[in-house]
């Protein structure tokens, strides 16, 4: 089991009990959205956790095909630039997660009136179960606690709107849930694109031979 695997699946109370305890009636909907909010940032974090090994895993396979390429092992470079592109697909898909989890706690943090969680929530609940299908094939150990937030965001918007009598546009909902995710991933796009080095041909590895 790798390090990030073991990040979701330790012996600590789980997301799915604290969800429980924070769906409770007595539970006030500002108390529950501040929690959502911290299950958010500890999603956040261990994605963070996933990131840095893919980081590492996208160097070594970036070094391998390098070395496969001055030895003119042009097959051995062949796997391992597929394996290379399998790594940066994770990436990509976990990177954009991470920033789309990071706005949705932004704006929750600056709801006030029970209108404003209804507006904020909606796109919101779209934009978890996007990251959870995305997630399930590059993170699957990580479904569970998606899962929870998805269910802990659902009932809160249920109850706000329940309570302020206001009902959910799913068209705007759905509208601002792809410029959430739209954004997220033209940031990601931009950010591999300046960080990330394009995989060598053999003209370029040429030039590196000694």
């Amino acid at each position: 089991m790798s390090k990030f695997e073991k990040t979701w699946s330790g012996k600590h109370k789980g997301v799915a009990d604290r969800v429980r305890e924070a769906l409770r009636p007595k539970v006030k909907i500002r108390e529950r959205i501040d929690f959502a909010i911290r299950q958010l940032n500890i999603q956040s974090r261990k994605l963070d956790i996933a990131l840095a090994s893919l980081k590492e895993k996208d160097k070594h396979y970036y070094n391998k095909i390098l070395d496969a390429l001055r030895m003119r092992d042009r097959n051995r470079a062949i796997l391992y630039a597929n394996e290379l592109a399998e790594v940066r697909k994770a990436l990509r898909i976990i990177n954009q997660a991470k920033l789309a989890l990071e706005q949705i706690a932004l704006r929750l943090s600056t709801v006030k009136e029970l209108g404003d969680i209804v507006v904020t929530l909606s796109p919101a609940v779209s934009v978890i179960k996007s990251i959870r299908g995305s997630l399930s094939t590059v993170l699957p150990q990580a479904d569970e606690e998606f899962s929870s937030i998805s269910d802990l965001l659902s009932n809160i918007l249920v109850d706000a709107g329940q309570i302020g009598g206001l009902t959910v546009d799913f068209t705007t909902a759905n509208e601002e849930a792809e410029k959430i995710l739209r954004a997220a991933e033209e940031q990601v796009e931009k950010e591999m694109r300046e960080k990330l080095p394009a995989v060598p041909g053999v003209e370029e590895a040429e030039k590196l031979r000694f």
